[in-house]
């Protein structure tokens, strides 16, 4: 048997789904997977097939900086970041107003390759990242069967009256003003439109007997995988999914890192995790703060500063580990707390390992995933650009002395998580999906 895992070329998307396909790997089937150079190196680790496939202008190794970006792509970025230094709605405003150019790229040319590369590969089954549109368009037109994985908080995919980038929660933490919010969600309606034109267009190039979309946003394949616990999603939009599986985490297993490890092993005081991914921590501001709303609290702190240099930070102890990469799914096992700005990863590794989250939103479904973890007690979230040094510190107090009785559902959220990993849960899901030869 043969798995093609089809992913942008963004380490942030291809480690979730290139854990899934350990599960195909681990019972002695062949796993290709189709994406970018960029990310070469992390299909290598993982000892699977690689085939090249470019879905988008841009591309992230592991951190991304606007300096290593295509001419276009880098001017996007910047203006992305400045976005996040304004507030909640400037940033889902940018992100909307982008939209169309960036999650649709070449979309004809896109599919044809995808195409080209199923039927050299010959797979029977196919599991594909949501956000990659140009190559769902290429298996929907084609009549492939294949299961895509929303990678981020399920509101990725709309349903109901839903509107794609237009949130319908937000942590309490965060005041938008309802006539900018009605503004957003008009905009998000004039992009899904537009949007949705373009992908009616390709559609009927590829096929031109296909029925058009009425919303391509909200387009699904064979089936949907949901990287994300069931237990954090209300069980009303639940009822509105397409056909789906919830996965829960998908959480890749790290190489041993010695300096980490003895780290570790000094002190067992409990430790803080502080981490913004590899796009968001650029907001280097925003890390400085949460520095010394650490700094009295008596925990150990280890920071992956990622796109900040940790030269450009603040000076900290010198008992804290502080790197531009440390191994998050290691230290998140040791830790008591973890700070992050709500990355589908960073949340479903911590709910996984039965880390409480103090959440600061930036962007996209941040917000969203933010306001599902204080539904469930199991973080609290702050503006990132307006949270105080002593309303971080605060938070974090609570966090690390949760009632015993969220504690405990906290803890069974993990074990069942830890029981039953995503890569389990994806193989015996895509299990029911007819062939895609």
């Amino acid at each position: 048997m043969t798995l093609l895992i089809i992913s942008p070329d963004y380490a942030s998307h291809l480690f979730p789904l290139a854990t899934l396909g350990t599960a195909w790997r681990e019972a002695g089937h062949r796993v290709v997977v189709a994406t970018g150079p960029a990310t070469a190196g992390i299909v290598d680790d993982f000892g699977f097939e690689r085939v090249n496939l470019q879905l988008g202008r841009g591309s992230n190794p592991g951190t991304i900086r606007a300096e290593q970006q295509p001419a276009g792509e880098d001017d996007a970025l910047r203006g992305f970041f400045d976005a996040t230094r304004v507030g909640m709605v400037e940033t889902l405003v940018f992100q909307a107003e982008a939209r169309s150019s960036d999650l649709l790229w070449n979309p004809v040319e896109v599919a044809r390759e995808v195409q080209r590369i199923v039927a050299e590969v010959a797979p029977d089954q196919i599991i594909v990242d949501h956000l990659a549109f140009s190559a769902r368009l290429a298996l929907l037109s084609a009549g492939i069967p294949h299961a895509d994985v929303v990678l981020g908080h399920p509101t990725a995919l709309p349903v109901g009256a839903e509107v794609y980038g237009s949130p319908a929660t937000w942590p309490a933490a965060f005041h938008p003003d309802p006539a900018a919010l009605d503004s957003l969600a008009a905009l998000c309606e004039r992009v899904r439109d537009d949007f949705t034109a373009q992908w009616n267009a390709a559609l009927a190039e590829l096929d031109p007997l296909a029925a058009p979309s009425t919303d391509a946003f909200a387009e699904s394949g064979s089936l949907l995988l949901l990287n994300y616990p069931a237990e954090l999603h209300a069980a009303d939009r639940t009822a509105l999914l397409p056909p789906h599986a919830f996965l829960g985490a998908s959480v890749r297993v790290e190489a041993t890192d010695v300096a980490v490890d003895e780290w570790l092993a000094l002190d067992p005081a409990p430790i803080a995790y502080v981490s913004f991914g590899s796009f968001l921590s650029v907001r280097g501001d925003v890390i400085a703060r949460v520095i010394e709303a650490l700094r009295p609290l008596g925990v150990r702190v280890a920071i992956a500063t990622g796109s900040t240099l940790p030269n450009d930070l603040p000076e900290v102890p010198s008992t804290w580990l502080v790197r531009e990469f440390l191994p998050q799914v290691r230290l998140l096992g040791r830790s008591a707390v973890a700070v992050s700005h709500g990355g589908n990863n960073s949340v479903t590794e911590a709910m996984m390992l039965g880390v409480p989250l103090l959440v600061l939103p930036f962007s996209t479904d941040q917000f969203a995933g933010a306001a599902a973890l204080e539904a469930a007690g199991f973080g609290e979230s702050l503006d990132p650009n307006t949270g105080t040094v002593e309303e971080l510190a605060a938070a974090v107090i609570r966090l690390l002395d949760l009632d015993p009785a969220v504690r405990a559902r906290l803890d069974a959220l993990g074990e069942s998580l830890r029981e039953f990993p995503g890569s389990t849960r994806a193989r015996d899901a895509v299990a029911a999906v007819p062939s895609a030869r």
